[in-house]
């Protein structure tokens, strides 16, 4: 692999995922000789840099901030940024600048094949990913040169309960920390202090919330009768925002129950899986309930909340989503997926494409051996074993990312040019 010199690199990094990872990352490119600068725009995001002197505060009005960028740019000497979610407004200025300047953008996100691994791409990722622009044809040829050995998820990975603790804390500094912050608004609709609510009563319902999801899913692994599983998302998800046809998630739950009470068989059951991170901003339960009554289908819908996807999947005939990366967990099994808004993995040789009326009736199967190269393709270029959250999966992440962030190319020109190391199988080592 081809690497510029770290010494000549001046990392700005701007909003990362909730916790201590930014800081671990750039302690890293720090001792492989870069340059490290973090901006901070609330008490959250400086809670977890400990390295006062290169820390920089924006407490300016966010109207200001594509200015402020271009002057910190020009007295940094950045020549790299680094971020989390690129559609979030202070990003997605600073990406629009970065691209202008000729300053290399890295962004990270969760795993596309999550919950092993997380997402390092450049420039973009989700529908702005350079993935949207290559076909399974260009994928399998470059795969065809070389050896790649399976690579295959660990045995066990825990990043939930942690993901849920720094949401939760990061929401407590910014509604009780934030007093130097005054001008700060945040990229989600909800008061911050609804946001610590919800996060701080999610993580004390986790234990009731687990009692009620394996009654809910033994009944209907019990029931016997086929059923389709439709994959629910936070609604203010940047990836359902900006990458999809609805706004609320009510909207695409409607279209569903309308498809199925006229397409699916009338022995066949839906079952609506509320995102694991779901922490009750809106009542799905009542909304699925009353829009299932509108349609007369009220006793063969049913509704799960958040847990591991895989109990209940594995016994599905098919998954309907707009663009969840539990998808791709539905296309290793082999069923049928019905995509609605822009994704990585909407490849015509997997994904169908029928109306919803036609999926329910009679779904096109997957090529599977379309997707096996999708999915080593990924593996092997911007899915990074490790975790977030977790001391573990950041200790195992760290391993990798940083010699992809300081390589010439970013992960997909790399294999295809012949550049990237090989990947190898991993264990997780405590």
């Amino acid at each position: 692999m081809t690497t510029l010199d770290a010494q000549s690199r001046v990392f700005l990094m701007l909003q990362g995922p909730h916790g201590p990872f930014f800081w671990r990352l750039a302690k890293m490119l720090r001792a492989a000789g870069s340059q490290v600068w973090r901006v901070g725009f609330n008490a959250g995001d400086t809670a977890f840099w400990f390295d006062r002197d290169s820390l920089i505060a924006y407490r300016d009005n966010p109207d200001d901030w594509a200015d402020a960028f271009d002057a910190l740019v020009a007295e940094k000497g950045v020549s790299d940024i680094v971020l989390y979610g690129d559609t979030r407004p202070v990003h997605a200025h600073a990406i629009a600048r970065a691209r202008a300047l000729g300053i290399t953008v890295h962004v990270f996100e969760e795993g596309y094949l999550r919950p092993y691994w997380v997402t390092y791409e450049r420039g973009g990722s989700n529908g702005h990913s350079a993935l949207m622009k290559l076909d399974v044809a260009q994928m399998e040829a470059c795969l065809a040169v070389g050896d790649h050995p399976a690579i295959e998820p660990p045995d066990h990975w825990g990043d939930m309960r942690q993901h849920i603790f720094y949401g939760a804390l990061y929401h407590w500094f910014v509604m009780f920390r934030n007093g130097a912050f005054t001008q700060y608004r945040g990229h989600r609709e909800l008061p911050v202090s609804r946001e610590f609510a919800l996060y701080f009563r999610r993580l004390m319902m986790m234990p009731f919330h687990r009692i009620s999801r394996s009654l809910r899913t033994a009944r209907i692994k019990r029931a016997g009768y086929p059923f389709h599983i439709a994959l629910l998302q936070l609604e203010h998800d940047s990836n359902f925002q900006s990458h999809s046809p609805y706004s609320t998630t009510p909207e695409f739950i409607r279209d569903v129950i309308a498809g199925f009470a006229t397409g699916a068989p009338r022995h066949h059951h839906l079952v609506f899986k509320a995102h694991p991170l779901e922490n009750g901003r809106r009542n799905l339960r009542q909304e699925i309930w009353r829009i299932a009554r509108e349609h007369d289908v009220s006793g063969r819908v049913h509704f799960v909340r958040g847990g591991k996807l895989g109990q209940l999947l594995g016994h599905a005939r098919s998954a309907i989503t707009v663009n969840s990366t539990a998808a791709q967990q539905a296309f290793s099994l082999g069923l049928p997926v019905k995509v609605f808004g822009d994704a990585v993995y909407n490849k015509p040789e997997f994904a169908s494409h029928q109306s919803l009326e036609e999926f329910f009736t009679h779904p096109d199967r997957p090529d599977p051996r379309a997707y096996r190269h999708y999915r080593e393709f990924l593996l092997e270029t911007s899915q990074v074993p490790g975790g977030f959250y977790s001391a573990r999966g950041r200790r195992q992440l760290m391993r990798h990312v940083v010699d992809l962030m300081l390589a010439r190319q970013d992960p997909y020109a790399a294999l295809m040019s012949g550049e990237a190391p090989p990947r190898r199988p991993f264990r997780v080592i405590p």
